[in-house]
């Protein structure tokens, strides 16, 4: 599925969160979203999913509109996994992740045989499924997050919109996940901190800083000294894994005086977005 955004604004309090987005991911394409902070990037995946009205610009899947969807037609096109949803239920593992199959469901009937063989398969996908029949109380925060995930894959959505789902990971299932989803065939769009796991598994990189794209492209284009100097305020060096992509490590912040002169690049114009391939 393709996932596009024209002119795409959103503004709280009057202050503007994301400001006059253009981006185009191609079918199958995974994409990492990078920035500071505040940049901008939940609120981007939000629009992007459905779950806030742009004040300007359109959201379109395959071309469509998606201004006037319900959230079920939405849901079963897109499936959107939060940094912290702040869950809390008495419901089993597999209950939880079984709440994927809400919008292909009557409201007056449970689960079918073929709800609970995408549920296990969904499971077995994050390696839950021992946890299937444990309470989601007893569960770690690496453990719900991982659930969380594969709720997602339950909704057998064409396209996947996450914020920083690493979170709460240890470093085996971060690089696991970032597996998985870059394995997916699947449409991806993942918000990420950690710049090294990001270069290592995407196709292709938009950073953003203060509400807008400031570059997109390859993780070489994207992930140079003068960006994470003008964006991140960190002095860092670059240098290249076996597989010719970038892996970053961190002298330590700019201090005042260099932050002064390091460059914050212009806002990138559409059609430098406009990029089916890396």
């Amino acid at each position: 599925m393709r996932i596009t955004a024209e002119g795409l604004s959103w503004s709280v309090a009057g202050r503007h969160v994301v400001r006059g987005v253009d981006l185009d991911i191609a079918p199958g394409e995974t994409v990492g979203l990078l920035g500071p902070n505040g940049s901008g990037k939940s609120s981007l995946l939000r629009c992007l999913a459905g779950l806030r009205v742009p004040d300007a610009g359109t959201v379109r899947y395959d071309g469509r509109s998606i201004r006037d969807w319900s959230a079920r037609r939405i849901a079963r096109r897109i499936a959107f996994v939060e940094q912290d949803s702040g869950f809390d239920t008495d419901l089993r593992v597999a209950d939880v992740v079984g709440l994927g199959r809400t919008p292909f469901r009557d409201r007056w009937h449970g689960p079918d045989a073929t709800d609970r063989a995408v549920v296990a398969a969904a499971l077995d996908r994050v390696g839950l499924t021992a946890l299937a029949g444990r309470p989601w109380k007893g569960l770690s925060g690496g453990e719900r997050q991982r659930a969380h995930i594969a709720r997602a894959f339950a909704q057998q959505p064409y396209g996947l919109l996450l914020d920083e789902p690493t979170n709460h990971l240890d470093v085996k299932h971060q690089w696991e996940l970032m597996e998985l989803l870059a394995g997916t065939g699947q449409t991806v769009l993942v918000a990420l901190h950690d710049l090294t796991l990001a270069a290592r598994h995407c196709d292709r990189l938009l950073l953003m800083h203060q509400g807008r794209p400031v570059a997109s492209g390859t993780p070489a284009a994207v992930l140079t000294a003068e960006h994470l100097a003008g964006i991140f305020e960190v002095d860092a060096e670059l240098a290249t894994d076996g597989l010719g992509r970038p892996a970053v490590s961190y002298r330590g912040p700019l201090r005042a005086t260099s932050q002064a002169h390091a460059h914050v690049p212009a806002h990138v114009p559409a059609p430098a977005l406009r990029q089916g391939t890396s």
